[in-house]
C-alpha cells in the first residue's frame, strides 16, 4: 500500500486513516523502500496515533490539534476510534491498529531487516525493550536507544545520534503531547524514513504494564483493564476523557 491509496475519514475532528494492521505495515515498509532509492533525502513519513484520550486533548488544546494535523498518518490506536467511525462516519475504520501490536507486526508481516531506534522512557526500560525485540525477531535490528529525559539544549546532539545510527524507523515514546511536539519540531532535521509515536509501548513489551486479556481488547475494554490494574495512573484519565471523547466524536459527525 502507498500513501495515495489510503482512504481517510474524520473521527473526533481528526483526519484518520481507514487502514488495518497489515496495511499499516505495508505503508511503513513501502516508505522505507522509497526512501532508500532516492538520490536526495525525502521527508520522513510521520505516524501519530489516535485514541479517546487523544481526541479529548486535541479538542481541548488547539496547539495539540495543530500538532496532530501535521501527521501524514493518524491511525486508530484505540478501539473507541474504530467504534466512533462506525457510528458517525460513512467510511468506517476496518480494525484497531494498536502501536503495541504494530511494533511486533512489522517483523511478523515483513521479512526484510529493518533498523529501529527506540527513544523515550527510562534508559533501563528502553534497553530492556530493545533486547526483548532483538532476541524475539531475527529481522528486528536495533540501531540505537535513548531515554526520554532530555531538554532542547541537548536535542541537536540526540538528533545527530539518531541520524548517524542508520535507523529506518524512529519510535518516539515521550507521551502526549511531548512526543508529537518533538516530531514536528525536528522532522526536517531527522534523516529517517519513518517516525512513529508510541507512548508507553516500551513498558508493555517489558511487562512493566500489563495488557488486557485478548477478549477485552477485542470488545474495546482495554482501557477498563488499565484503569483497574493501575488506578493511580489511568483512572482519572479515563473518567474525564472517555465521556468527552464521545461528545467530540458526536460533535464532529457531520465532518466525517
Amino acid at each position: 500500500m502507498k500513501m495515495e491509496d489510503v482512504v481517510f475519514t474524520h473521527v473526533g475532528g481528526l483526519k484518520t486513516a481507514c487502514i488495518g494492521r497489515k496495511q499499516l505495515v505495508e505503508l511503513i515498509v513501502n516508505q522505507i523502500s522509497q526512501y532508500k532509492v532516492q538520490s536526495t533525502p525525502i521527508s520522513p513519513l510521520t505516524i501519530f496515533d489516535s485514541n479517546g484520550q487523544g481526541i479529548s486533548i486535541a479538542n481541548s488544546d488547539p496547539d495539540f490539534m495543530k500538532l496532530l494535523e501535521t501527521a501524514d498518518i493518524i491511525h486508530a490506536d484505540g478501539q473507541s476510534v474504530v467504534a466512533f467511525s462506525r457510528m458517525f462516519s460513512t467510511t468506517p475504520i476496518p480494525e484497531r491498529t494498536p502501536t503495541t501490536d504494530t511494533i511486533h507486526d512489522i517483523p511478523l508481516f515483513d521479512s526484510s531487516n529493518i533498523k529501529h531506534f527506540l527513544l523515550g522512557g527510562k534508559q533501563s526500560v528502553v534497553e530492556k525493550c530493545a533486547n526483548i525485540l532483538d532476541s524475539k525477531y531475527s529481522n528486528f535490528e536495533i540501531a540505537g536507544t535513548h531515554h526520554g529525559y532530555f531538554d532542547e539544549s541537548t536535542e541537536q546532539q540526540l538528533i545527530d545520534t539518531i541520524n548517524n545510527s542508520g535507523a529506518d524507523i524512529l519510535w518516539v515514546g515521550l507521551g502526549k503531547p511531548k512526543e508529537q511536539a518533538f516530531v514536528v519540531r525536528n522532522k526536517s532535521k531527522l534523516h529517517v524514513p519513518v517516525i512513529i509515536t508510541c507512548g508507553g509501548c516500551y513498558n508493555y513489551i517489558t511487562g512493566d504494564y500489563k495488557r488486557a486479556p485478548e477478549f477485552m481488547q477485542k470488545i474495546g475494554m482495554e482501557w477498563l483493564h488499565r484503569a483497574c490494574t493501575e488506578p493511580r495512573k489511568f483512572m482519572w484519565r479515563y473518567i474525564t476523557t472517555n465521556p468527552h471523547s464521545i461528545y467530540c466524536a458526536w460533535k464532529h459527525r457531520t465532518k466525517a
